[in-house]
């Protein structure tokens, strides 16, 4: 079963309706720290911040569904993943996926999506560029 992609802006009006939709972030605590997170205080939710590659050496998360249980997901979740541009969550929803839980969307773009003519993210797509509520820690 393939995962399907989903806009920034249909996560958030899932998220604001369905109680058992989660966000979860997946970047780095870098990236949390110095580029900002989804705020979702408005649908009454905290994103959850697990990595699916650990920082500095980038290697794939091997606890990473086991992440997702102890944060008390279950199959009847419905999941949505975010990362900068959609690469490394695309990767976090299969393998959510194929751990069973199946309901696993990616959010198409991520966070800051794709650069723009000068280099810069979060001005052409994804969650920023979308100008949903955001924040930095």
């Amino acid at each position: 079963m393939a995962v399907d992609d989903i806009t920034p802006r249909a996560t958030w009006e899932v998220l604001r309706s369905d109680p058992d939709a989660a966000l979860i972030d997946v970047r780095t605590n870098a990236e949390w720290n110095f580029v900002g997170f989804p705020d979702l205080a408005e649908a009454g939710k905290e994103p959850l911040m697990i990595s699916w590659q650990v920082f500095p050496s980038m290697q794939v998360n091997a606890a990473f569904t086991d992440h997702l249980r102890k944060a008390g997901l279950t199959p009847l979740n419905k999941l949505y993943f975010l990362c900068r541009s959609g690469a490394r969550s695309l990767a976090a929803a299969q393998a959510a996926q194929a751990a069973g839980f199946a309901h696993s969307f990616n959010i198409s773009d991520g966070f800051e999506g794709p650069p723009d003519a000068e280099g810069h993210r979060g001005q052409v797509a994804g969650w920023k560029a979308e100008g949903l509520a955001w924040r930095q820690r």
